[in-house]
């Protein structure tokens, strides 16, 4: 007896079939998550230097940019990290 779990993956599997990558295209992808992993910790190390020189000199506001910026960088290294893997995805055995 199949668990409800297994008759919706099922069900989900008839209406859309999964997408099956070959090794290279998910070895590519595992390197875009690597170097995207990489680029942030590269932000976050810079960015966080500067908050922690910021906060010691009573500069509340240029904090306050630098998180937004953090996250802005961290955003924007996502986005293009994920339109990096579609287009590996899209590319179907090439």
């Amino acid at each position: 007896m199949k668990s409800a779990y297994e008759l919706a993956m099922e069900r989900l599997e008839a209406k859309s079939p999964g997408l099956h990558l070959n090794a290279e295209q998910k070895e590519r992808i595992a390197a875009l998550e690597a170097k995207c992993r990489a680029d942030i910790a590269a932000r976050e190390l810079l960015l966080h230097g500067e908050m922690a020189k910021a906060e010691a000199a009573g500069q509340t506001d240029e904090v306050a940019q630098l998180q937004r910026q953090l996250a802005d960088d961290i955003r924007r290294l996502e986005e293009k990290r994920d339109r990096e893997k579609d287009a590996v995805r899209a590319s179907s055995g090439s």
